[in-house]
C-alpha cells in the first residue's frame, strides 16, 4: 500500500516538508487508543533469533535506523514500534544550528537515491538531551558533530562537549567526521585528530561506571590505504566498531533529473560502494570488529548481502523513505530464513 498508494502522494511535494508532516502525523496517529498497540504488533518481529550482541549491547534485531532520519530524538517510541532494532540519533552539535540554505534535499527517483546537502541542522546538545531523560526500551545511539563555525582546529572541543553531555542518554556513540555538507568536516578524518579526540573521549569513559561503546563513521570515499590507517587507530585506541558508510560525493552514472545536485548522495547507487568497504574492513579485521553497514537498503536481499559482506548490524535510511516503515518488518521476517 505505501509504494502503490501513499509514496506517489507523498513524492508529489518537497522532501523536506513532506518528511517534517509525516513527523507531525505519527505523533497524531500514536495519540489514537489502542492504535499504537495495533502498529506494533503488526509490524515488530520479535524472535530470539534476531537478538545481536555487540559491543556489549542487546539489539533486539539487527535493523536500525540511520542518523539523520529521527536527528532531534523526537521519534524514538514510535519508531521502535515499527519494529526498528536501534535507532541512531543526530548528528548533534552542542550549538543549535539550521544547517545550510533551502533547498536542501532532493529526490532522485529513478536511481531509488537521495542527495542532501542539509548540514547537521539540530536543535542542539542540551534540547536533545532533555528529550532523552525519559527511558526507552530500544538501543539509541548518539551521532555526535562539529558546529559550522568551529575551526577544526578546535573540533574535538565540540566532540567532547556533546560525548559528555549525551553519555547518560544513549547507549553506544558515532563520531561523525565523514558528512560531506560540513566544510572541511571529512579532513578529521586524520590520525592526528582521531588519536588526539579518541583519547580523551577514552580518559573520559575510563572514569564512569558503565563504558558506552563508541564508534567511527567513515567516508565511502577513502582508499585502502587511509582505510588502513583509520583501522589502526582504531585499534590502538580500542575504538569499539564502525560504521561504513557515510554518504558519497563520487557519483556513478544516475539517471534522474536532479543528479546534478550537490551534496552526499545515498540509496542504490552507494550500495556496491559500501558492501566493497564493509567487506575489505571485514577481511582486514578477520571479521573482529563490529561494522554497522549502511548504504543502499531496500529490499530484504540487499539487507542480507551486507550481512554477508560482513556487517554485523544494518541501518537504513533512503530505504524507509522508498520502502515505507514495513521494510523492518520485511528484512527481519527474511532474517529468519537465512543462517550467518
Amino acid at each position: 500500500m505505501y509504494k502503490k498508494i501513499i509514496s506517489p502522494i507523498l513524492f508529489l511535494f518537497d522532501p523536506e516538508k513532506i518528511h517534517s508532516f509525516t513527523f507531525i502525523l505519527i505523533k497524531i496517529v500514536f495519540k489514537i487508543p489502542l492504535l499504537g498497540f495495533f502498529i506494533q504488533s503488526y509490524f515488530r518481529v520479535q524472535n530470539n533469533k534476531l537478538q545481536r550482541n555487540i559491543f556489549g549491547l542487546t539489539f533486539e534485531n539487527p535493523v536500525g535506523i540511520a542518523a539523520g532520519f529521527d536527528k532531534n530524538a523526537t521519534h524514538i517510541s514510535e519508531f521502535e514500534k515499527f519494529g526498528f532494532g536501534f535507532i541512531e540519533i543526530g548528528t548533534v552539535t552542542p550549538k543549535p544550528q539550521k544547517g545550510n540554505i533551502k533547498k536542501r534535499l532532493f529526490r532522485l527517483k529513478e536511481d531509488i537515491a537521495i542527495i542532501n546537502r542539509m548540514g547537521f541542522n539540530n536543535d542542539g546538545v542540551t534540547k536533545i538531551k532533555n528529550r532523552l531523560k525519559r527511558k526507552y526500551k530500544v538501543i539509541i545511539g548518539g551521532n555526535i558533530g562539529k558546529n559550522k563555525t568551529t575551526p577544526n582546529s578546535d573540533a574535538k572541543d565540540d566532540y567532547l562537549i556533546c560525548f559528555k553531555e549525551l553519555y547518560d542518554c544513549v547507549d553506544y556513540f558515532v563520531v561523525n567526521v565523514s558528512s560531506p555538507n560540513t566544510p572541511g568536516l571529512r579532513e578529521l578524518q586524520s590520525k592526528d585528530f582521531l588519536n588526539d579526540l579518541f583519547n580523551d573521549l577514552n580518559k573520559f569513559r575510563l572514569n564512569k561506571k558503565i563504558r558506552k561503546p563508541i564508534l567511527l563513521k567513515i567516508s565511502p570515499d577513502l582508499n585502502e590505504g587511509k582505510i588502513l590507517e583509520i583501522l589502526k587507530v582504531i585499534d590502538e585506541n580500542k575504538i569499539d566498531g564502525i560504521i561504513a558508510t557515510n554518504t558519497t560525493v563520487d557519483f556513478p552514472e544516475l539517471k534522474s533529473q536532479n543528479k546534478n545536485e550537490k551534496g552526499g548522495l545515498s540509496g542504490e547507487p552507494l550500495y556496491d560502494k559500501s558492501n566493497d568497504v564493509i567487506s575489505f574492513i571485514s577481511k582486514t579485521t578477520k571479521g573482529k570488529l563490529p561494522i554497522i553497514g549502511v548504504g543502499g537498503i531496500s529490499t530484504p536481499e540487499q539487507a542480507i548481502n551486507k550481512l554477508r559482506a560482513g556487517a554485523h548490524l544494518v541501518q537504513l535510511y533512503t530505504g524507509i523513505i522508498y520502502e515505507g516503515p514495513g521494510i523492518a518488518k520485511k528484512i527481519n521476517k527474511s532474517l529468519l530464513n537465512h543462517k550467518f
